[in-house]
Order: structure tokens, then sequence, then C-alpha cells
């Protein structure tokens, strides 16, 4: 099946590039920019399409994201550290992203042909991601079937959406992947603080 994954950069996103690669018919690496202050992801996005010689889209959504304010990951606001379960982490959220990024992919999958668009929201994110958790991922599947109905036939797949980060870090070693050839940390700076939310269940 031809697949589309998108790809941040991130450790659970390049894990499932190789496990699509592996399973399916990988086709294309899907990735946004929308002002994150941890855009040093996209790199790694880049290098692991490169690594698995797809095409690598970067898609500009600078203006969405800067209208998509009070987020921690796009506004001049303090990253906290601590575990996602916390309630401080809910700065964090950036409204509506997945959304977003998917009805945009979907689009992507839609005119170049591809059969399903791949995410790897996974179990860590629904404490406080609503649009990781699988009553959404449920609804934007029938939504999308309803808008590309007649045009498209495009599946969502999620295969992480029900495990944890060390499932798909088990996936990741079988799979081989590089994991020192991928970025978490949402404070963007030249390493990994160590600290913030997926930094600490990166650890």
């Amino acid at each position: 099946m031809k697949t589309l994954v998108i790809c941040s950069g991130g450790l659970d996103s390049v894990t499932l590039a190789d496990k699509v690669a592996a399973e399916r018919d990988l086709t294309r690496l899907v990735s946004f920019d929308y002002g994150q202050r941890h855009a040093r992801e996209l790199d790694f996005a880049r290098e692991a399409a490169d690594r698995l010689e797809v095409p690598h889209h970067l898609i500009d959504l600078r203006a969405v994201g800067a209208a998509l304010t009070g987020s921690a990951l796009t506004d001049d606001l303090a990253v906290p550290d601590g575990h996602y379960a916390e309630e401080t982490m809910r700065i964090t959220v950036v409204p509506n992203r997945n959304a977003i990024m998917l009805a945009v992919a979907f689009g992507v999958a839609a005119a170049q042909g591809d059969a399903a668009v791949a995410a790897a929201v996974h179990g860590g994110d629904h404490f406080i991601y609503p649009d990781c958790r699988p009553g959404f991922i449920d609804a934007f599947h029938r939504m999308q079937a309803a808008a590309l109905e007649g045009y498209a036939d495009v599946a969502l797949h999620t295969p992480f959406v029900e495990r944890t980060k060390a499932d798909i870090v088990r996936d990741g070693a079988a799979l081989g992947t590089p994991f020192d050839r991928t970025w978490s940390c949402y404070k963007g700076g030249a390493q990994h603080c160590g600290r913030c939310g997926t930094c600490v269940e990166r650890r």
C-alpha cells in the first residue's frame, strides 16, 4: 500500500517511517514548519527521507502557526520541565495542530495517488493532546472519507496510537532506526535539554 508518512524528525515519526518502509510502500515524508521553536527537528526529517530514498515535502505553515497563539512551542513562553501528565505541560498544546497537518497530508496523498497517510501519534500523548487520542483518530478518518468521497480513497494508518514510547523504541531497535539521528526536545537548543516533557519521555 502506497503510504505517506508525516515526519517531524522526532523519534516516533522516524521510527514510523522505517516501519512503513519495511512493511508497506513508503512514497514520501511530509513535514511542517509551523514556526516551532524546535525547528531543528526538520533537519532530521530531511535526513530520514534521504536515508530512505524518498522525497521530502516541507510545507510552510508558519503563517498558520503564528495565529495559533498561547503555546510554548510557537510563542515566547518558557517550555516547562516535567512529564507530559503534569498540568503545566498543557502550555505546549498547539490548538488543532494534528488536525491541520493531517488535513494537508490527506490532500497531498490524494493528489499524489497515495493510499494511506501514516502518523506517529501514540499512547504517551493522550494525557494532554486531544488530537492524538483514538477518538480523534477515528473521527478524523471518517471526516476525510467524506471529504474525499468520489475522488480518492485514503486510509489513516496510526499503528502506535494505543502503544507506549517503549513499544516504539523496541520497534525502532528491531528496524535499525538511528535514534541518534532524531530530535525530540521542545526547547530548540543545540542539544536535548533532558528535562522537558518530550525529553523526559525519550529518556
